[in-house]
């Protein structure tokens, strides 16, 4: 099975044309690929360009665990620059259709940056989804392991849950991440950052991904996060958030629609021997 794979600041994906599949993709499959030890290793596998009838390309992403995802930011950046290197597209500027809703991603000259547009930010519970009564869930508390944690929910297109933190560290995010993301509270389980506001311009955060766990960087977090500072009024509407694998730029305007521009990195293509499933089947 032939792939390519790049990262989008240490987030890494590999990009899956329809046409190099022997057999469906299944979760077991998916899983295997994913595995550093017995695969190739990724956060995720990005399988497309897909048929769709609203946009110019279709994607459907999958997390490690073999769950399939709504929205990925990283990923999507990815598979936008993939479309351009194999020339799939006489423009740099086109849509992508994903489950979590319709996205215009604009590459650059030199491919190693795209901007995306990602669509609105809500943080009503009945969408996101959070359970309880309906209402924006924001400076919320809730208490794992004695410990008692404030947050806000927001989705643009997938969930997540945005924690305040002083410090936000690696280990904070193993210790809480697995928890808030399976809380009943998240039908859905969700995605969780911890967040610190450094000025008006600048946040920090550190990832759990759903289906993933750890990640170094997180283009729906960044824009997530970037939301909740901008909806409490701690941010300004262009703001800087920095990961432990690098920075991504987020844009936001007065109806919370969003912009995220970063970079993308290609890191070889290369094929998977029918053996390495042979455990598996």
């Amino acid at each position: 099975m032939r792939y390519s794979k790049y990262h989008a600041l240490g987030n890494d994906y590999i990009v899956v044309h329809p046409e190099n599949l022997k057999e469906e993709l299944t979760q077991k499959m998916i899983r295997l690929i994913c595995d550093r030890n017995y695969g190739v290793g990724s956060d995720g596998i990005l399988l497309g360009p897909l048929e769709s009838s609203i946009c110019d390309f279709g994607l459907k992403i999958f997390n490690p665990d073999g769950s399939e995802a709504e929205k990925s930011g990283n990923g999507i950046r990815i598979f936008a620059r993939s479309i351009i290197d194999k020339s799939l597209s006489n423009k740099r500027s086109f849509t992508v259709e994903t489950a979590g809703g319709a996205v215009k991603c604009t590459v650059s000259p030199n491919r190693k940056n795209v901007k995306v547009e990602m669509g609105k930010v809500s943080f009503d519970s009945s969408i996101i989804p959070v359970e309880g009564e309906p209402r924006e869930v924001l400076n919320e508390i809730f208490e794992t392991d004695g410990h008692k944690l404030k947050f806000c929910a927001a989705t643009v297109g997938n969930p997540h849950c945005v924690v305040f933190s002083e410090n936000p560290s690696p280990e904070e995010t193993h210790r809480y991440g697995s928890k808030i993301e399976r809380n009943p509270r998240f039908p859905k389980r969700t995605n969780v950052q911890f967040m610190k506001v450094l000025d008006r311009s600048n946040i920090q955060i550190e990832i759990w991904e759903r289906g993933a766990g750890y990640t170094l960087a997180s283009g729906s977090s960044s824009t997530a996060s970037a939301a909740v500072a901008y909806k409490l009024g701690l941010c300004d509407s262009e703001i800087t958030v920095h990961m432990p694998g690098g920075e991504i730029v987020i844009e936001l305007d007065n109806n919370f629609s969003t912009t995220m521009t970063g970079p993308v990195t290609k890191i070889c293509d290369g094929n998977i021997a029918d053996e390495a499933f042979e455990k598996i089947r």
